[in-house]
């Protein structure tokens, strides 16, 4: 099986189901049903996986607002943030200087700020949303990083003297995003082609299961299968699970 559209998947359930014959998604009320269940049964894939076609080069939203300098926000596609890196070039160099941040955990990033005094030259007393108070340096390229909300991502400090907040341009990360889905016949779902008979056994078994009241079991066997498949195969560029021998040396 290779890639499907939502239609050809709508009416491949739809005949298992010896129902109307249609040429869209929208033509009766059961092929909207039928093409809602295979949205809610990808986005279930999704959540159920970091799948490696989603992880992407991303960057970070600047927020722009000078009274929190070192905030800045993770797109809403951002499923797992696993790593960034920061330009950390100097005033007055020529070539940027990216460097990878290390990620601290909320309590150890606070006792680490708290430390700083707040009457120093070099350091800004940022207010987060909670209300607490961040001891912010402001005289070198960020370092450290956290997020107390999951949604902004806090640095230990901005060079003041290049840019007046964290720089949108600046920032280089690996992620996980959620793809966004598209509600057309001819669109295909952002899923490896492997993972497309688990597409639409789930969603053939989930179909039986709340359009007809029916289970089918036989498509149940078959999602079972083909989930336990994907979950030994995920990577295309690995060969898999890695299994170790611990020694033996039997035959081969």
């Amino acid at each position: 099986m290779g890639k499907m559209t939502l239609l050809e998947m709508t009416q491949d359930i739809l005949s298992d189901m010896v129902s109307d014959e249609v040429n869209s998604i929208d033509d009766t009320v059961e092929a909207q049903s039928v093409a809602n269940i295979i949205k809610t049964t990808y986005y279930s894939m999704l959540a159920n996986r970091n799948w490696p076609h989603t992880r992407k080069l991303v960057q970070l939203e600047a927020s722009g607002d000078v009274n929190r300098p070192n905030y800045v926000r993770l797109p809403s596609s951002l499923k797992e943030l696993v790593s960034i890196e920061y330009d950390c070039k100097k005033l007055g160099a020529v070539n940027s200087e990216y460097k990878e941040l290390k990620y601290k955990y909320p309590d150890e990033f606070l006792r680490m700020v708290s430390q700083r005094k707040s009457g120093d030259a070099n350091v800004k007393t940022v207010t987060d949303f909670s209300g607490v108070k961040l001891l912010i340096l402001t005289d070198k390229a960020p370092e450290y990083y956290t997020s107390f909300d999951d949604d902004y991502v806090v640095f230990d400090s901005y060079d003041s003297a290049i840019d007046t907040t964290i720089v949108q341009g600046k920032t280089g990360c690996i992620a996980y995003i959620t793809p966004t889905w598209v509600r057309t016949n001819e669109a295909v779902p952002d899923l490896p082609v492997d993972a497309f008979p688990a597409l639409l056994s789930e969603a053939k078994s989930a179909s039986f299961y709340n359009i007809k009241q029916m289970t089918n079991e036989k498509e149940e066997i078959k999602s079972g299968k083909q989930s336990r498949w994907l979950a030994r195969k995920a990577w295309r560029t690995h060969g898999g699970v890695r299994t170790e021998d611990y020694g033996r040396r039997g035959k081969r």
